[in-house]
C-alpha cells in the first residue's frame, strides 16, 4: 500500500481526517495567493520540514509565517 499526501489549499480535504479510515495525510496551504515562483520557491523552503513532520501527524496546516501539525 503506498501511503500518499493531499496537498491543497481546500478545507474540504482537512474533513476528510474525520471520515477516513485510515485518514490520509493532508499538507493544508492556508496562505493566500502568490506568483508561481514564489510559491515553488516557499514550499522548496518549507518542505523539509513537512515532511519530517509528517510520520507522526496526519494534518500540516502551512501558513506564511508558521507551520501547525496535528496528531
Amino acid at each position: 500500500m503506498k501511503q500518499l499526501v493531499i496537498v491543497t489549499k481546500d478545507a474540504d480535504f482537512s474533513d476528510r481526517i474525520l471520515v477516513s479510515d485510515p485518514p490520509p495525510w493532508i499538507v493544508h496551504l492556508r496562505f493566500g495567493n502568490m506568483r508561481r515562483a514564489d510559491f515553488h520557491r516557499f514550499l522548496a523552503s518549507v518542505w523539509a520540514q513537512i515532511e519530517s513532520l509528517l510520520p507522526v501527524n496526519k494534518l500540516i496546516c502551512v501558513y506564511a509565517d508558521r507551520i501547525e501539525a496535528f496528531s
